[in-house]
């Protein structure tokens, strides 16, 4: 039998393209004592796999050419030479852009659905989900009627961010690009305002969006957005630093003009990475598996079908062409 996988076929230089991967085969791999093969069902694409597309330095070490892919995926246990997993079991893994794969049994987050997709662990209930309620709890530190920025507010994370601070008694706005994703983010996700970037306005509209200043910023993007924002932080206000998907595919770094407000008014600016909190993501799943049961949280997925898709869907995902948590269904 053979194993298909995805591979970093060369580093892009500016945007990513499809030509920056390849699609092989390769010998379906075997399982050692402690370690399990598993079938991966789904598979996540999420705006940090540009970043591990350079070698650069960065919290993380980037893909090596001729490496599969990074990824998180859910499989299916298919072989166990470990007595904590038994074939059946469904797991989260760090498997990459493949269809099989093999790892330590300690790596592999087994799961119990309870009545929700699979899907969902790798989304609202897996590192966005956890990345947005630790981001805005514990850095955003938001307070009952407060404002709260929310940058590619229909975005996987941001979606979560804005719904989380709406059920904390916060006012919130977000931004995005188009109408369609604005009225989204609204009309479906119930944030109090959405303004539209591409719309050529963002200084004035985030003005009128937010009369009271802006309390708390969870910011994707950075670049423009971020800029333009730091002219409405309130003093003390908190910006949580989650992504900067304007920067992973540009030539030269955004030169920031307003940064001086963080000393003005004694911003509080932190950079955040998931793993930082992974001794309690019980704690999340707990609260996010009460929100969704108890329909305060709505989510939405983008889904692809077959491994082949998955270039494309990453230089779209980049692109802003998503809407909501961008998967490829695998099985």
């Amino acid at each position: 039998m053979q194993n298909l996988r995805v591979v970093l076929a060369s580093r892009p230089q500016g945007p990513a393209a499809v030509e920056n991967f390849r699609l092989e085969s390769a010998p379906m791999p075997v399982p050692r004592e402690g370690e399990a093969l598993v079938r991966n069902l789904w598979l996540t694409l999420d705006p940090y796999m540009r970043g591990r597309m350079s070698d650069a330095k960065s919290y993380v070490a980037g893909v090596g050419l001729g490496e599969v892919m990074v990824g998180q995926t859910v499989g299916e246990v298919l072989e166990s030479r470990d007595p904590g997993l038994h074939p059946g079991d469904k797991v989260v893994t760090s498997l990459g852009w493949q269809l099989h794969g093999v790892d330590r049994a300690a790596a592999l987050e087994r799961i119990e659905p309870g009545g929700v997709p699979l899907s969902y662990y790798l989304g609202v209930l897996g590192m966005p989900g956890y990345t947005a309620y630790f981001g805005l709890k514990d850095v955003g530190q938001p307070k009952p009627g407060e404002t709260v920025v929310v940058s590619a507010a229909s975005g996987a994370v941001g979606s979560i961010v804005g719904q989380l601070a709406k059920i904390w008694g916060c006012r919130v706005v977000g931004i995005a690009g188009g109408k369609a994703k604005c009225d989204y983010v609204v009309n479906e996700l119930g944030f109090d305002a959405c303004v539209d970037y591409k719309a050529g306005n963002l200084y004035r509209d985030l003005k009128a969006a937010c009369p009271d200043g802006v309390d708390v910023n969870f910011e994707n993007v950075a670049g423009i957005v971020l800029d333009t924002l730091l002219r409405l932080m309130n003093r003390n206000s908190r910006i949580v630093l989650c992504g900067l998907v304007s920067d992973y595919s540009a030539t030269e770094p955004y030169g920031y003009k307003m940064i001086r407000s963080v000393l003005i008014n004694r911003i509080t600016l932190r950079g955040i990475i998931v793993f930082d909190w992974h001794a309690r993501y019980g704690e999340a799943l707990h609260a996010l598996s009460g929100y969704l049961k108890e329909g305060r949280i709505r989510y939405r997925e983008s889904v692809l079908d077959g491994l082949d898709q998955a270039p494309r869907g990453l230089v779209e995902l980049l692109a802003g062409g998503n809407f909501g948590k961008q998967l490829v269904r695998l099985a």
